[in-house]
């Protein structure tokens, strides 16, 4: 680590601070999408962001603080479905269009790469995994689960376990796009594509879990 890298971090105000690790992260992340992971290296990723290694190592001790940092961030900034799952809505409608938002964030173009690298080395990095699992899928099944819960309560649903049911309806959702899209077998699939799969999951999921009008 270079010395003088290390005090002219120290002295820079925080708004500097804050964009050189921006400059970093955008950097490194380039790398890991086109190198993979095994095949980064931090020379690389410094070349990249266009910082000193000292610099770099100011930021981040190592490769795999780097890697979590980025996955950390996929998870905050594009891991969140935006759909509106208010309690009151009718569960039709509300599954349809969470769904869409799902599957839409899920197979966005160039969303497959941080996925398939996540994939690649969770083994060998479980902490990498389990974030990236607790940030991103478990958090929307817990919001999933939450709204499902509700309208049991509304007698709308009769489901006796909201958290399993929100995970099926989450892989009926990604049934012949998800796994296509992850291994680059297909494209992003198309909103119209996405809506008939969305559309075939919610029926099914209502066919099981509605509550049939006396």
């Amino acid at each position: 680590m270079v010395a003088g890298d290390r005090t002219a971090v120290r002295l820079v105000g925080g708004d500097e601070d804050s964009s050189k690790r921006r400059q970093i992260l955008d950097g490194a992340r380039k790398v890991f999408m086109d190198l993979g992971f095994d095949g980064a290296s931090m020379g690389e990723i410094a070349r990249s962001a266009g910082v000193s290694k000292g610099t770099l190592y100011v930021y981040f001790a190592d490769k795999s603080r780097l890697f979590e940092a980025i996955v950390e961030e996929e998870a905050l900034e594009k891991g969140q479905v935006e759909s509106n799952l208010s309690s009151e809505r009718d569960a039709a409608i509300t599954l349809l269009e969470f769904g869409e938002a799902y599957i839409a964030m899920l197979c966005r173009p160039g969303g497959g790469s941080a996925i398939r690298t996540v994939m690649a080395i969770a083994e060998r990095m479980p902490e990498v995994g389990r974030r990236y699992y607790g940030k991103v899928l478990e958090k929307t099944i817990d919001r999933l689960a939450a709204y499902l819960d509700a309208r049991v309560k509304a007698n709308e649903l009769a489901i006796d376990d909201c958290q399993h049911a929100a995970s099926q309806f989450m892989l009926m959702c990604q049934a012949s796009l998800f796994l296509p899209f992850v291994f680059q077998a297909a494209p992003p699939p198309s909103a119209e594509r996405i809506r008939e799969v969305v559309e075939s999951a919610t029926r099914v999921f209502l066919a099981a879990y509605g509550v049939k009008a006396d």
